[in-house]
Parts: C-alpha cells; structure tokens; sequence
C-alpha cells in the first residue's frame, strides 16, 4: 500500500507576510483559502508545490490549538505533516492496534481525514488521509479546493522532497513512526511514494517537531538571491520561511 507527502502545514503568528516569503522566495502561488478553519480561530493560505501542498495557518483569536503550539515551539514553525494513502481501513486498523488516540476522525463520502494526537505520536501533528478517486499523484485533494491547479508554479521549486522531524531522541521517534506507518526504517529515514521523512536530534532549542524540508529546485539561485535580499538566507542551500529550514535539492 502505498503512502505520499501530500501537504505540510505551517503555523505563523502572522500569515501575510508568510504568504508573502512563498511567493517571493519560492515562486508559488495562493490556490484556496478554507473559511472552515475559522471555527478553530484560524485564517490560512494554501500553496501547490507541483502535486503537493504547504498550507500555513495563523491564529485570529486568542486561545487556540496553532496559538498555543507557536507557544511551544517559540516562533513560527512546522505544524503538521499530512500523509496520503491508498486505502484508509488497514492504517486505522493500525491505530487503533497500536492503541494511538485521534485527535480528528472524520469520513464523508469524498474524503477521509484521520488526525492522530502527538503525544502518542511523537514529533509532529501526524495525520493520514484517504481521497476516493484521488490515486493519481496528481489528483483531487479536498483540502485544497477544487480549483488549485491553474494556481501551480513550477519555475522555482516543484515538490517537496523531504520532511525533517527534530528531537531529542530521533532514533526512538523514527522507530515509532516507521511502526505506525509500518514502512521500513533505513539511516533514520522512512521512504514513502514521493518523499522521505528524516529524523534528526534536536539542536536549535526550539524541541521537538517539524523542523526542515527538502525542496526540488528548478531555479536554486533565484531562491536563494530572493532570500538573502529579506534576511531569509541560511547556508548554502538552504533558506528560512515560516521557522522552517527548507532545502533546495
């Protein structure tokens, strides 16, 4: 059964000037804003990366789920790693074996969402989805409305490579989630369909979570020249955006 990165969320204590680093850093484009995250007390903005996604969201009243975790995590940073997969009943099988609490169960007849709690996870929000009808890469995915592809740009990055989860004891986190996804682990990694998730030890004092991506490049100078004129630049590959380090591969 096979498994994909489909999108990455993102949290921020601002979303405007997040939406405009995208842009003016890795070239993408706003394809939906969901008005049904304003019932959490939120406001976001999702980005195509080719078939993939990177959503951020951004607290509009006090006391929420994101405020809290930008309380946690110190800053803006990752927020949740959102897996597709082929078929939904084994993985919630799964779960429930592995005795896993879910924080969002919920099924129509277009999509099925399962958000799994992260102290039983370990390292990030973890949450595995089903699209009925969505096989192909490239497919429709509910999240994401259902008019995202005239939003996509391709010119500076075009998927996400990589997911990077910190911690302090990386080896136990990526044995538990190669358990849960039941994938097997190789040099702290697990390879799903399009992506790897890579887990690595803690340094930046922020604690655990999702800490990095890995971006194909297509245009890695103008990324990295837009970066260094916003004070977004990090290393030689490697540029800042929403308290994420993000790769060009």
């Amino acid at each position: 059964m096979w498994l994909r990165v489909r999108q990455i969320a993102l949290v921020a204590n601002k979303l405007a000037p997040i939406v405009e680093d995208m842009k003016n850093v890795l070239g993408l484009e706003v394809c939906f804003r969901d008005p049904g995250v304003k019932v959490f007390g939120l406001e976001n903005a999702l980005f195509p990366v080719g078939n993939q996604f990177l959503e951020v969201v951004a607290p509009i009243q006090e006391n929420t789920a994101g405020g809290r975790y930008l309380q946690r995590r110190k800053g803006d940073g990752g927020y949740m790693c959102i897996l597709q997969c082929e078929d939904h009943a084994p993985v919630k099988e799964r779960v429930a074996r592995l005795n896993i609490r879910k924080v969002i169960d919920h099924d129509t007849a277009h999509f099925h969402n399962m958000q799994l709690h992260p102290r039983d996870t370990g390292g990030t929000f973890l949450e595995i989805d089903h699209q009925p009808g969505g096989e192909a890469p490239d497919g429709p995915w509910e999240p994401a409305g259902k008019n995202w592809k005239p939003a996509v740009r391709t010119n500076v990055v075009s998927s996400i490579a990589g997911v990077e989860i910190q911690s302090p004891e990386p080896d136990a986190l990526a044995k538990r989630w190669a358990e849960i996804l039941e994938l097997p682990l190789k040099d702290d990694a697990i390879a799903l369909q399009n992506a790897k998730l890579r887990f690595v030890k803690e340094t930046d004092g922020r604690g655990e979570g999702l800490s990095g991506l890995d971006l194909k490049a297509v245009d890695r100078k103008h990324a990295l020249d837009a970066a260094e004129k916003q004070g977004r630049r990090i290393g030689d590959d490697t540029v800042m955006v929403c308290g994420v380090r993000m790769r060009l591969v």
